[in-house]
């Protein structure tokens, strides 16, 4: 590779990794900044929701209210998802770290 194709490579590299950074940088402070809401919610899934959930299936919660929340698999299915990537986080930049 010549001189002027190395830069051109390098410079891509750059880019790309730049716009990585600064994507990583917003989900994460956003990721960050709903997190005592996701602790609120399982607070919510581990009291309050079984009734909640009883009465919808009681058809005592309107029909035309959004209720994902009320879903058995929904909701624990986000808090999985939370959970994994947590961990995905941690291992990423551990991983990193031991390269770097």
């Amino acid at each position: 590779m010549n001189q002027i194709e190395r830069i051109k490579h390098f410079e891509e590299i750059f880019d790309e990794t730049s716009a990585a950074i600064d994507n990583l940088d917003d989900a994460l402070e956003k990721f960050s900044a709903v997190q005592e809401k996701y602790f609120e919610l399982m607070n919510y899934y581990g009291g309050d929701w079984l009734k909640d959930y009883e009465d919808d299936e009681a058809g005592k919660i309107p029909k035309d209210l959004k209720r994902s929340v009320l879903s058995q698999d929904g909701v624990y299915d986000l808090l999985t998802k939370n959970r994994e990537l947590q961990i995905k986080i941690l291992e990423i930049f551990a991983d990193i770290l031991r390269k770097g």
